[in-house]
């Protein structure tokens, strides 16, 4: 800490007294303060994290302060005689009331914020389309941590390219303020955002001068998580204070997280996942305080997973070990019907959770001579049984599960109502309500998983989920499987399949699905309330119509 008077020779080092001389004998500089985390030095020093972190926060307060990016901390107010000061209840921006002195009464309780005032604090960023913003009630908030989550070619890169040209709009459409673009992999597209505001209906209404400019777009990239961290901790916080961003992009932000804990685990070391979720709460408290802080929208895209069903939903269907096992002669039910297994005649309780570690219970010892010639001792013979089949009943009573059954049908011959209920704090079952994926009961698609787990899930505010699917039919030229001079083309794979009455892919349908919201209902089951879109050569847009005809053109993600 000897380079703290010459870095900043007016911060008061008097209420750090007690600090600065371990920090001097263990040789920590002022770089040291800004660079590493606090419990680092703490662990160092063998100081109070609480005093670690506060010296950090000041003297990062004190450096912004110097350099002007940051207003100076408010004097003590001075009143005049006849004007008493106003203090508050409770503490920082979440104070609710506010103390109010009248010189003819004593004090009243007021609220700071009224319900007029809230909406009027209320700020979106549009989609440029009106069914879009409908469903998500009004555009992406400001704010407040919003994800967009899809799988590769779902749109997500269009999105956020359109909201990056929205957010330098007037309200209603946006805030009027420049945006942040934070590449984790591929660049920013320049080219793509040009043909956006050549194209878009909105863009070009609009004269020259009132149109979003690339030179409004601030971005960088971040290629590992070192560099994130310190572009985030560091930079951001300048960068929005000197440019009034009313927008940050981070796309996308599992790349650096999944590269980096793969990386360890490839190499035979351990992924360490408590710290990789620590990461992501530190992250997640980081961006929410810079959204808080400054009101503006943090837009995070993430990536998606294949998920493998192994005994839970599965096309929408929970399948237990009663109901899997129902299904193949099970090797041990012979010999409990007729009393020469280890069981006897009780029948088995388990649960889904543990139907594989659940140890069987003890034998019944039995008279080895009531088992005749070749019984081992012990009870159990050494000779194999022969199979006996067993009734419905039996098998039933033996395969039962210990859960609750399940209600009876509400119509006589619904066999999808008397399915067996998973249980209820099963990820497998809670997870369909905050993933987007595997709510949907009749599904016949792959189901996805975003990327990073239910702990980033608790980190954001809302997530939207772009749904992409395949669509087929016949092909629009050369279905007769003929060339031009009328012999068969066996080399147009596409013409052959469509001679032989084969769909072909035509194009790919997207939907936009609200997970969860705070501001925004949430969507119904697989495509249920959802919103339909095309990636055009203005940006995205709903399809209001069903026109199978209509091809989709424009960039993809």
């Amino acid at each position: 800490m000897t380079d703290l008077i010459r870095v900043l020779p007016h911060f008061p080092v008097g209420q750090y007294a007690n600090l600065i001389p371990v920090l001097e004998r263990h040789g920590l500089t002022t770089s040291d303060l800004l660079t590493l985390d606090a419990a680092d030095i703490g662990k160092r020093t063998h100081l109070p994290l609480l005093d670690v972190k506060r010296f950090c926060s000041a003297v990062l307060a004190a450096l912004h302060a110097d350099l002007g990016v940051s207003p100076p901390p408010p004097s003590p107010r001075t009143h005049s005689s006849g004007a008493d000061p106003v203090p508050r209840s409770g503490s920082g921006a979440g104070a609710d009331r506010v103390q109010t002195n009248n010189r003819n009464g004593p004090f009243t309780n007021a609220l700071r914020n009224t319900p007029a005032s809230l909406g009027s604090q209320w700020q979106t960023i549009s989609t440029l389309d009106e069914s879009l913003d409908r469903a998500l009630s009004g555009g992406i908030p400001a704010g407040y941590i919003t994800e967009i989550t899809g799988e590769s070619g779902a749109g997500k890169t269009q999105f956020l390219l359109t909201l990056l040209l929205a957010v330098q709009l007037p309200p209603p459409h946006g805030l009027g303020r420049p945006a942040l673009y934070i590449s984790t992999e591929a660049s920013l597209s320049t080219r793509r955002l040009s043909q956006m505001l050549n194209a878009n209906p909105l863009f070009r209404s609009m004269d020259r001068a009132s149109r979003p400019s690339l030179d409004q777009i601030m971005s960088t990239a971040t290629p590992d998580l070192e560099s994130q961290d310190h572009i985030l901790t560091f930079q951001v916080p300048v960068e929005v204070e000197r440019r009034n961003i009313g927008l940050i992009i981070l796309d996308s932000v599992a790349a650096n997280y999944r590269a980096e804990f793969e990386r360890s685990a490839s190499r035979g070391q351990s992924s360490n996942m408590g710290a990789r979720s620590a990461d992501l709460v530190r992250l997640g408290m980081h961006l929410r305080e810079l959204a808080q802080k400054y009101n503006l929208a943090v837009v995070v895209s993430n990536q998606v997973a294949d998920r493998f069903g192994s005994g839970g939903i599965i096309g929408g269907s929970f399948k237990t070990p009663a109901s899997s096992a129902s299904s193949r002669p099970h090797p041990s039910l012979s010999n409990l019907a007729t009393g020469r297994g280890s069981l006897g005649n009780r029948a088995t309780q388990e649960i889904p959770l543990a139907t594989r570690s659940k140890p069987l219970p003890p034998t019944t010892d039995i008279p080895s001579s009531s088992l005749g010639p070749g019984a081992a001792p012990g009870g159990i013979s050494s000779t194999p049984a022969p199979a006996v089949p067993l009734t419905a009943e039996e098998e039933e009573r033996f395969l039962a599960s210990s859960m609750r059954p399940p209600p009876p049908p509400p119509f006589p011959g619904d066999e999808d109502s008397i399915r067996p209920q998973p249980p209820a704090l099963l990820l497998d079952h809670q997870q369909q309500w905050f993933t987007g994926w595997g709510d949907d009961r009749y599904a016949d698609y792959g189901l996805k998983t975003p990327s990073l787990g239910l702990v980033w899930s608790t980190q954001i505010s809302a997530r939207i989920a772009l749904l992409k699917r395949p669509s087929y039919g016949p092909k629009k030229y050369g279905t007769s499987g003929k060339d031009k001079d009328g012999a068969d083309d066996d080399d147009d794979e596409y013409a052959d399949r469509s001679a032989r009455g084969m769909p072909t892919l035509r194009n790919w349908r997207r939907w936009m699905k609200m997970v969860f919201s705070p501001h925004a209902p949430a969507s119904g089951p697989g495509t249920e309330d959802t919103v339909e879109f095309e990636i055009y050569m203005g940006g995205i847009r709903a399809i209001t119509g069903k026109n199978d005809e209509k091809e989709t053109k424009g960039g993809e993600t």
